[in-house]
């Protein structure tokens, strides 16, 4: 584990392509080893001799495992669900089911690659100060994005549009984490459209429960 919040920053931006490069060497070399070990046994040697660099090398970029480890993580977080609207080019649907729909699309893919990864990252590695923040920030602007999204749009019955919001980021992404990462095989398709039709008939329903107190 890292001693302070220093330690898990990188040491070396690279401001050279040859740097970039190796430095993405490094952290495909990591993803793989720590997919392949677990987080405990994919060591620096481990990922160093993956990369094909020099432990030295390896440790100018980053000054320990948990350093390549929140890298990884803050990559996923920053390709999830709502870190940004999408393309002009590709406004999103209108529908309410259709908005769901790319919004677990895009969950779903940003889980894909690599699910035993995933559970390393997201059960195994540190959970420094700055990682947690990380994680904060981007829920943050998923569930802001969300509820405006929400809150502007004809068909959405809920009472409560900021709780929706919360239940909707949640929602998709614990749930898609839970489902992808798991043991065995599933049917992506069949999954995508169960999750959509839940989120839909939540969102569209109008409130089911008349609350009391």
């Amino acid at each position: 584990m890292a001693s302070g919040h220093r330690g898990l920053q990188p040491r070396k931006q690279p401001r050279q392509a040859r740097a970039a490069l190796t430095r993405q060497r490094i952290l495909d070399a990591a993803a793989r080893v720590f997919a392949e070990y677990g987080y405990a046994a994919g060591t620096t040697n481990r990922i160093a001799e993956r990369a094909r660099v020099s432990i030295g090398s390896l440790y100018q970029y980053y000054p320990n495992k948990d350093a390549i480890l929140v890298e990884l993580l803050t990559r996923h977080l920053d390709a999830g669900m709502i870190a940004a609207p999408p393309d002009q080019d590709e406004p999103l649907p209108e529908s309410i089911e259709g908005i769901m729909r790319f919004f677990v699309r895009n969950v779903i893919e940003n889980h894909r690659e690599d699910p035993q990864l995933l559970r390393v990252m997201m059960e195994q590695g540190p959970r420094a100060p700055e990682l947690l923040e990380k994680i904060a920030q981007s829920e943050r602007r998923h569930i802001a994005y969300a509820g405006r999204l929400l809150r502007n749009h004809p068909d959405v019955r809920v009472t409560d549009v900021d709780i929706a919001a919360r239940l909707v980021t949640s929602t998709v992404e614990t749930v898609v984490h839970r489902v992808m990462a798991g043991p065995g095989q599933i049917d992506i398709a069949r999954f995508e459209d169960e999750l959509v039709a839940m989120l839909t008939r939540y969102l569209s329903g109008g409130p089911s429960v008349t609350s009391v107190g």
